[in-house]
């Protein structure tokens, strides 16, 4: 059997957990400029901030994650927890963006119109994209193709592929002996002050922003490497995800998308 399927993936996910491993490896320490404007960091060292930065993510029972990266178009705006729980959206621009919704072992995943468009060329994609528009798929983690879409609700696995012990996704640069760490000077990130700690190493240039007030969260993490750059932001530390699902009347069997992705000559094989 011949499919048409092109799974939508959260690999951002893994990345930018990576990236973020990087940006709180050990590295020596330099200069710093003074401690104006460091709030509760002030006398901290950059190392000693990144490692606070580091333990207040990995404690957080729940949080919103956006990725995004000039690399390509995929992007990620997910509010997840450590039960697996997510509400939240994947886009991969032109390809199409789907909402997503996690509750236990059940997943809601309502496409747009580009990504039928996408998965059924011709007339086929303008009929589901029309039929089904404001429908959300629904089924369960048994599913793969669910269970692959929803790989990005994984708070945990994101906590410890950060903290350093799960394998870091291929094709992400690996922490370096030669690294150095600094502070840089005091700015502002959406309404919030915070701190940059600067990492550079092997030509990239990570940079950490962590909030200089109350407990030391990382909200923002920038990458710079062969002239790309991929972004993290995180924030609503501990606020529950959303608890509400779709209607049943607003929702049709996963079974019906992967009907339509084996193709008329395959639905009966």
């Amino acid at each position: 059997m011949t499919s048409r399927r092109r799974t939508v993936t959260a690999t951002a996910l893994g990345c930018g957990a990576a990236l973020l491993a990087g940006a709180v490896a050990t590295g020596a320490a330099a200069a710093t400029p003074g401690p104006d404007g460091e709030g509760d960091l002030a006398g901290k060292t950059a190392q000693q901030i990144s490692d606070d930065a580091l333990d207040q993510l990995i404690a957080a029972k729940s949080l919103r994650l956006r990725t995004l990266t000039t690399a390509g178009p995929t992007r990620l705006d997910i509010s997840l927890d450590q039960g697996g729980n997510c509400a939240g959206a994947i886009s991969k621009g032109t390809l199409g963006r789907v909402e997503i919704i996690k509750r236990g072992d059940q997943v809601w995943m309502k496409p747009d119109a580009a990504f039928w468009k996408n998965q059924f060329p011709g007339a086929e994609g303008t009929e589901a994209a029309a039929k089904y528009k404001d429908t959300f798929l629904h089924g369960t983690t048994r599913d793969a193709f669910l269970q692959s879409v929803s790989a990005a609700c994984d708070l945990t696995a994101f906590q410890k592929s950060a903290a350093g012990t799960d394998e870091p996704p291929t094709n992400t640069p690996s922490p370096s002996v030669t690294s150095t760490l600094t502070k840089g000077r005091p700015t502002v990130h959406e309404g919030t002050r915070v701190l940059p700690v600067i990492r550079k190493f092997d030509g990239a240039v990570q940079t950490l922003y962590v909030a200089v007030k109350g407990k030391p969260y990382p909200l923002k993490l920038t990458t710079e490497i062969d002239h790309e750059t991929g972004t993290i932001l995180l924030s609503n530390y501990d606020r529950p995800v959303p608890a509400k699902t779709p209607a049943p009347g607003d929702t049709v069997d996963i079974a019906v998308f992967e009907d339509m992705l084996q193709g008329p000559n395959n639905a009966d094989a």
